[in-house]
């Protein structure tokens, strides 16, 4: 089960108040990319934006996320959380099915 710190939750509403239209959506994704293989995406979306076939409407702590279905069994764990320090403010992905990240943080690779 995906988890949304109440920090997240916050953060991805306000991220979602700044957009013109107050409809907007929050997407959860895994990309292929970075040294290790993959990235995690998180994009606010227009309303009108199309659907993908296979895509999982989730709502946790208030929030509605989609999440596509080739990303959710790499998404099942993750504690998603946001947090402010000295660099600014960032989410942060604790998941435990992740064996490696590279050094800068953005990339990682699922365990086998």
């Amino acid at each position: 089960m995906i988890q949304i710190s109440p920090a997240a939750s916050r953060e991805i509403k306000r991220l979602k108040s700044n957009q013109p239209n107050q409809n907007s959506r929050f997407r959860l994704k895994v990309k292929p990319g970075g040294c290790l293989g993959a990235i995690y995406s998180l994009e606010i979306e227009a309303e009108s934006t199309k659907e993908e076939t296979g895509d999982l409407i989730l709502e946790i702590n208030d929030i509605v996320a989609i999440v596509d279905s080739e990303s959710y069994p790499y998404l099942q764990n993750l504690k998603l959380d946001y947090a402010e320090d000295l660099m600014g403010g960032g989410f942060r992905f604790n998941n435990p099915d992740v064996s490696s990240t590279c050094s800068c943080g953005q990339s990682f690779k699922l365990k086998s």
